[in-house]
């Protein structure tokens, strides 16, 4: 099926889409909603808005994520990704970020990052995907590595609204976090840390 091309020009100049741009800016910063701030974010992509204007967009993004991140983590809730779009738009936020990092080669801040999403997501595929890229991190892989010969792209299912995060190996799950073993326990310690502090 042909998606109907998209005229940028007449976009540019239609006062009901321009209308709907202000108030989706509008309505992301009063209700701090990251999943608006991706809607705002696509919009803008798509009439090719100024950088700086898209940039403020992914700084509010990334900087209201790890606001939503450092309250849920001191009040031990999970996101849950399956059912609540703002959740879901907060976890993609922190992975996209992480994935950033992981990218331009900050290991550290990479895997800390992918461990903190495997700690507060409640989808259990999810996480031992997270799991996974911590690992991969932890054993030295480059981010080009991981891509090329760990990751499968023909399994990702473009319909699955958790399609933005990368889920689908060349190996199965299992047998990955099994060859993994000795950095999956790595990343359990470090984060006893986080467990302990939900205990007390």
């Amino acid at each position: 099926m042909e998606m109907p091309e998209i005229h940028v020009e007449e976009l540019k100049k239609d006062p009901e889409f321009l209308a709907n741009i202000k108030r989706l800016e509008q309505e992301c910063k009063e209700e701090e909603s990251i999943a608006k701030g991706y809607q705002l974010l696509d919009a803008q992509l798509v009439i090719e808005a100024p950088e700086d204007e898209i940039n403020e967009v992914f700084t509010f993004i990334v900087n209201t994520a790890f606001d939503k991140l450092a309250e849920y983590l001191s009040t031990h809730k999970s996101f849950d990704v399956n059912n609540d779009i703002e959740e879901r738009a907060i976890a993609r936020a922190i992975y996209e970020h992480a994935i950033q990092r992981y990218s331009e080669n900050d290991k550290k801040g990479a895997k800390e990052m992918f461990l903190v999403l495997y700690h507060t997501i409640d989808n259990p595929k999810l996480k031992d995907a997270m799991m996974i890229h911590a690992c991969a991190v932890m054993a030295g892989n480059s981010f080009e590595n991981f891509i090329e010969e760990m990751v499968d792209v023909r399994g990702i299912d473009e319909t699955d609204p958790l399609a933005f995060f990368i889920q689908t190996f060349v190996q199965p799950n299992d047998i990955l976090l099994t060859m993994f073993a000795k950095y999956v326990k790595e990343g359990e310690d470090a984060l006893k840390v986080l467990e302990e502090s939900r205990e007390a």
